[in-house]
């Protein structure tokens, strides 16, 4: 097929933040585009994700803020009982989402991109069939075709979901009511998000965990410290290495919890309302993968590093996938970055990406980030790459604006080689946790020392000094392993 022949440049399907930002970049550079959707504009992230999720939380952290009399006591600050509207909450996050969503489209309108109706699937190599709502099908062809399709909240076998009583994360965001007493399952970023959104505004929260200790994707030290805050603080019976083997809608919902490694049944229990927070899977079906021989891993599609999609190890030409659907990092702004570094490979420029130097954030209150690598990970390079692992910790209590607002609990752990200084991770948990680590993502991309970073100067009083404490505990460490590595030779 000639390139004149071709109806579009490049095809995108899915509307998601990847999607959207493949989209734009692509028209941007002069390219014809199309975006397919089958749903919303804007995808999981703008419809039922982040955007709702932390509309909610904005609201219900107000409300928590002002409920809480003993910390206002200590400022000299007495309030008068809180009151909320449950539905004026729910409308902050729907006119937020209609908002963006509309600022999405538009965007994409002024770019030149063609907004296509309907559900897109792969015919083959450079074809795109469409079913439109209407029933029509259609087939388009592209020189490159992008996969943005994203991911779908995972309910695993022996529970039962009605939307109502029993739901997802798509459906809680909704906030259609407000559960006396509700069990969440899962203790994960959406777990904690939504225990610290439905605590806030007065219901009791049953946290279940199928792994032996809650939040077990966090850094340990931080999941210690954070715990006592944003669980055992708060209104939530916490229940780790319990599976909830089958879960019932109804008035009230009834389940059922089995011990994870004997599978034996332990309890029951009858709530009013179950947040199924256990993950998310690909939204690969229906995209007709077959007809270019691409089989997934648990529905995942397989790229390289320059986001091409792979058959048998090797990439496919003109077939690109990014976001959820890879399975790399399945956040927002990873699927942002996928989706532009796809079209300026499209476009001939070599470039891959870092996926240590991305940053990841819980918006409980207060907040919990990452980046890099987990300590565990960390040893394992260490002992891999024959370097010794430096970790120091700093300290919300000994900064001087978390003391001011009474928010000083808090802690940020940096891990670096203690050869070269790089930076390899930090954790941290405590008052805007999500703003601090992008410093240190930055400085993990960059692959920076802390010899280096320990001597900017950072603004006072600020929590950023948090962050500096860090590096400069981290350079004496070096300074003291290069002294003694003198020594010893």
């Amino acid at each position: 097929m000639s390139e004149a022949s071709f109806d579009f440049d490049v095809i995108v399907i899915g509307a998601g933040y990847g999607g959207f930002d493949a989209a734009k970049h692509a028209a941007d550079d002069g390219l014809k585009v199309a975006i397919v959707e089958s749903g919303e504009m804007g995808g999981t992230c703008v419809n039922r994700g982040c955007v709702p999720s932390k509309a909610l939380l904005a609201a219900s952290g107000r409300v928590r803020e002002l409920a809480d009399a003993e910390h206002l006591s200590g400022f000299g600050i007495h309030a008068a009982p809180v009151r909320f509207e449950r539905q004026k909450i729910a409308d902050h996050a729907n006119q937020l989402v209609a908002t963006i969503r509309s600022n999405l489209t538009k965007t994409l309108q002024r770019a030149g991109v063609t907004i296509l109706r309907g559900h897109g699937r792969l015919e083959g190599s450079q074809r795109i069939g469409l079913r439109e709502k209407s029933g029509v099908d259609r087939l388009l062809t592209a020189r490159d075709v992008i996969l943005a399709t994203g991911s779908d909240p995972f309910v695993p076998p022996g529970i039962a979901t009605d939307g109502r009583t029993v739901f997802t994360s798509d459906e809680a965001v909704n906030l259609e009511w407000l559960p006396r007493w509700i069990a969440i399952i899962g203790s994960g970023y959406i777990g904690l998000e939504f225990a610290d959104v439905y605590t806030a505004l007065g219901c009791e929260v049953t946290m279940i965990e199928a792994l032996d200790r809650v939040m077990p994707t966090f850094d340990p030290d931080i999941t210690k410290m954070a715990a006592r805050h944003l669980i055992e603080g708060r209104d939530i019976d916490a229940r780790a290495g319990v599976l909830a083997s089958k879960v019932i809608p109804g008035c009230p919902v009834r389940i059922e919890l089995a011990e994870m490694k004997s599978r034996e049944l332990v309890d029951s229990l009858e709530v009013d309302a179950v947040l199924v927070a256990t993950g998310r899977v690909p939204s690969s079906k229906g995209l007709n993968l077959e007809s270019v021989g691409v089989e997934t891993n648990r529905g995942f599609v397989p790229i390289d590093d320059s986001m091409r999609v792979l058959v048998n190890g090797k990439p496919l030409p003109h077939l690109w996938a990014v976001g959820d659907i890879t399975g790399k990092l399945m956040l927002a702004h990873t699927a942002a970055a996928q989706g532009t570094l796809a079209v300026d490979n499209i476009q001939g420029h070599s470039r891959t990406i870092d996926y240590r130097s991305i940053p990841a954030a819980t918006f409980t209150h207060p907040e919990i980030s990452s980046v890099g690598l987990s300590e565990a990970d960390a040893k394992d390079l260490a002992a891999k790459d024959g370097f010794e692992l430096g970790s120091v910790r700093s300290y919300f209590k000994a900064n001087s604006k978390a003391l001011a607002e009474l928010e000083s609990d808090g802690l940020m752990k940096l891990l670096f080689r203690k050869d070269n200084g790089e930076v390899l991770g930090a954790h941290i948990y405590g008052l805007h946790a999500a703003d601090l680590i992008q410093e240190v993502a930055n400085a993990v991309a960059r692959r920076q020392s802390v010899a280096q970073l320990a001597t900017e100067v950072h603004t006072h009083p600020t929590l950023s000094e948090v962050v500096e404490v860090a590096y400069k505990q981290a350079a004496k460490q070096l300074a003291k392993a290069v002294v003694a590595s003198a020594s010893a030779s």
